[in-house]
Formats: structure tokens, sequence, C-alpha cells
């Protein structure tokens, strides 16, 4: 009895030393991966870049009809990665998350036609701009509306959740509007502007240039006037210049060989990529 005791006693021991072992060598691997995916945003020696983007924002980042992930900014990311010698993945995000998916180090670069302000250069870091956008205005060609001015007493279509709203509102002449309806998408509004519905659009000069660049038959006219400028920037986590400085070359070189250029073409119609 004593020896069959004797034995389980050493049998229980010899498990548990090695669950005590199992354990140790599992808890060291998930330090392992936690370490690597934490330094994911601090490093730019990575052989993979993850970029996180909101796949329903045309044309920057969004779905086509094979529900690929398409763009300009998909694109210049890929042009720009070759440069650096790095796979690209685009990963989805929600985007109300942006930020804390940069710093947890699931992604390394939030790259989507994303604004640069004074609020997220304090907790982010930037490129150079490589792209200007303006909250322009959309008539039809037989409009009577030549100048802002113009848009008082008129019905003004917008994006609902759009910067256009904070920009249009951020204006007098809108208190001056007839109505502002709002819509789920560029696109919508536009339809209403095609019937007269509205009598204006106000959108992201990015995006309403590419819808206009699908149908050419539309005789749109863009005003000289508009409702403010912003400009768009890759963003790494703060204090990760080694990766920005790295990326910021690649946009260089792909400036002065024309690449982005090409690229801006193929989606605007025209170059309008800058290098500030």
């Amino acid at each position: 009895m004593k020896k069959f005791l004797s034995l389980m006693l050493a049998m229980s021991l010899g498990f548990a030393a090695v669950g005590c072992s199992s354990s140790n060598e599992s808890g060291s691997e998930g330090t392992s991966e936690a370490a690597t995916s934490s330094e994911a945003g601090d490093s730019a020696s990575s052989d993979k870049l993850i970029v996180g983007l909101d796949d329903q924002f045309p044309p920057m980042g969004f779905r086509d009809e094979n529900n690929e992930i398409v763009g300009f900014d998909i694109d210049l990311a890929k042009a720009a990665g070759e440069k650096m010698g790095v796979e690209v993945e685009f990963q989805p995000i929600d985007w109300d998350s942006k930020e804390l998916e940069l710093n947890s180090g699931k992604i390394d670069l939030i790259w989507n036609g994303f604004s640069i302000s004074d609020e997220r250069k304090a907790s982010m870091d930037f490129t150079k701009p490589y792209l200007n956008n303006t909250m322009i205005i959309i008539v039809n060609e037989d409009s009577d509306i030549k100048t802002k001015a113009d848009l008082a007493g008129k019905v003004v279509g917008v994006q609902d959740g759009s910067s256009a709203v904070d920009a249009v509102e951020a204006d007098p002449i809108h208190t001056e509007f007839s109505s502002m309806p709002t819509y789920d998408t560029n696109i919508l509004a536009l339809a209403d502007l095609d019937i007269g519905r509205v009598d204006a659009v106000v959108a992201d000069e990015v995006v309403a240039k590419y819808i206009i660049a699908q149908d050419p038959s539309k005789n749109y006219v863009i005003l000289d006037d508009n409702f403010g400028s912003e400009v768009y920037g890759v963003a790494a986590k703060k204090g990760n210049t080694e990766l920005i400085d790295k990326l910021q070359s690649a946009l260089d070189e792909l400036y002065d060989e024309g690449k982005s250029a090409e690229i801006s073409e193929k989606w605007f119609g025209e170059d309008i990529v800058v290098n500030e």
C-alpha cells in the first residue's frame, strides 16, 4: 500500500512538473507574441505593414464588385510598400476606434483619407500632407448659383456625418439656406441634384471628383467658392518616427518619379497629389 501511494505521489509530482513546464513555455510564447504585436507599430524593420482603414470611403479605400479592397490610398500604399521592401496588409477597422487600434499595435498606420489636425498631431505622428481636400460646391450646369452667396434661399444637400456638415455649419451662410437635407452617401445627394430635388451639394473634393469622373455625361459645375480646405496624411503611433521617416522617403520617391501622379490620374482623372 505504501509502495502504491509512493508511486502515485511520484507520478503526481511528475505531472505537476510537466504542467508547470508547459504553462511557463506557453506563457513565454504568449509574452513573445504580445511583445511582437505591441512592437508592430514601433518598428520600421518589419517585413509587413498593417494599414488600418475604413473600407467604405471611395475612392480612397472601398470594396469593389468583387469585394476586394481597392482605391487611391490602396494603390499608393502598395507602391510605397514596394519601395520600402515590405508587404502591405489592409485591415478594415472601426473608424471610431482608429487611434486605439494604432496605439495597441494592431495596426501600424492609419491611411484612408485621414485629415491632419493639431489635435491629432498631438497624439500621433504624421507624414507630410500628400493630398489636399476642399469642401466644394457642386451645381448643375444650368444653375443660377454662381457663388456661395447665391446659396441663400436654396436647398443644399450634404452627406450625413461627414466633415462637410461641420464645414457648412461653421459658415454663416448656412442659416440662409431654405433647407439642408442629409444623405447616407454623396452619390445619393448627387442623384437628387440630378433631378432637381436639391439645388447644390457640398462634398469632399476627392470624393465628388471621383464620382463625377465615373459618369462624364453628367453636366456638373464646381464653383470657385468653397467651404474650406484640409489636408490628408498618413499617421503612425506617436514616437514612431523611424517608420514615418521611411514611409515619407518612399512617398517622396513616388512623387519625384511621377508614380503618385499616375495613381492620381487613375482615380481622379488628374494629378492632385502634393508633396509639401
